[in-house]
């Protein structure tokens, strides 16, 4: 692919050039500047490789308008209502086909047309056949080599720009490339056997080397995928400024609390606590429930945040697929410490102090307190 900003600079320079853009000879222009536009705007805009450039042939483009033939001068359809079409003749990978193309290129072929002189036809070596070439002036067909030799330059001249980036030298096949990947990436994409049928390929491999999916369009697919999101989950911190401003927070005093939904936890590192899919009732757990989680949730002074707490592959799967993940997390953490000390079989084992636990049946990966 040629860089989008260079190739927005070279399809400026290609709608804007003028005779004296490019080389002369004694005489002149090599070929009259309305050839030389049609060529320029067929290499930027119809994604075809040189060989079939130069052995494009009189009347290869049609209008439509609704599926029915139009003239390209007509005055009751716009020009962005009108389909233009290109007959593309039999080439290397296929025989002759169509494809739609931009109705830039379609009226600058037609102006030449209109201008090209009565020569004598031409042997098409590809199919030897005696056909009208379009680009042929003084009884001689355009040379293969034009493009890269006369129009790329004086294109790259015109922009600014230079005739070799990074990937190499600026030929005529990158703009194939350029086009083909741009359409695969697109607002509205074409898909990749559309894009096989407007190259004229014929087998996706083929197209698979021309569809290059850009940065852009690589960081999109990855940000919607949510992988980041699917290893955190959001949860509400209250912070108590009283206990802050009044100097308690340093005497030991909780002062900031997470809300786990089913209660709230004051350990300040729980971020780190290996039980908080499934808190103990350790010293800093508080049951939604209790009176002391109701006298916390009332106070005024109460300050809202959000923190996004990221999940152990463990935790996720216990957010995700339920009951089973969970004993299966409860079983490995039977002998972790809890942070008051006691690991959850000892809590079990003193009266009073069960292990509460709360499990959703359908966790909401959007619920800012599923954690």
């Amino acid at each position: 692919m040629i860089a989008d900003d260079i190739w927005a600079k070279l399809l400026w320079a290609g709608l804007n050039i003028d005779p004296e853009d490019f080389p002369t000879n004694t005489y002149g222009l090599c070929y009259p500047i309305e050839l030389i536009r049609a060529v320029t705007l067929t290499w930027l805009f119809s994604g075809l490789r040189s060989d079939e450039i130069a052995r494009l042939r009189m009347g290869c483009i049609r209008w439509q308008h609704d599926g029915f033939p139009i003239p390209g001068d007509s005055d009751e359809v716009l020009a962005k209502d009108a389909v233009c079409l290109l007959d593309v003749p039999t080439h290397k990978t296929g025989t002759s086909f169509t494809k739609p193309v931009d109705p830039l290129l379609g009226k600058a072929i037609e102006a030449w047309q209109e201008l090209r002189p009565q020569q004598p036809k031409m042997l098409d070596r590809k199919t030897g056949e005696q056909v009208d070439f379009l680009f042929a002036h003084r009884a001689k067909r355009l040379a293969n080599t034009y493009i890269n030799t006369a129009v790329i330059p004086s294109l790259c001249r015109k922009a600014g720009v230079p005739t070799a980036d990074v990937r190499g030298n600026i030929t005529s096949h990158r703009a194939r490339s350029t086009i083909a990947s741009q359409l695969y990436n697109a607002k509205e994409p074409m898909t990749l056997f559309e894009l096989q049928a407007w190259l004229g390929h014929r087998s996706p491999e083929s197209t698979q080397h021309y569809a290059k999916i850009t940065p852009s369009t690589l960081t999109k697919a990855y940000t919607e995928a949510g992988y980041f999101a699917r290893d955190v989950r959001t949860v509400e911190v209250l912070l108590d400024r009283d206990a802050i401003t009044s100097g308690a927070a340093a005497n030991g005093e909780p002062w900031q609390y997470y809300d786990l939904g089913h209660g709230l936890c004051s350990y300040s590192f729980f971020e780190q606590c290996q039980h908080r899919m499934a808190c103990a009732r350790c010293d800093f757990y508080t049951p939604k429930e209790s009176t002391r989680s109701q006298l916390v949730e009332a106070k005024a002074n109460l300050q809202r945040m959000l923190v996004s707490i990221p999940l152990t592959e463990e935790e996720r799967a216990a957010v995700d697929d339920g009951q089973s993940a969970l004993d299966r997390l409860l079983e490995r953490l039977a002998e972790v410490a809890t942070p008051a000390g006691p690991t959850p079989n000892e809590l079990r084992a003193e009266p009073g102090r069960p292990l509460p636990l709360t499990v959703r049946s359908s966790p909401d990966p959007t619920d800012r307190k599923c954690c």
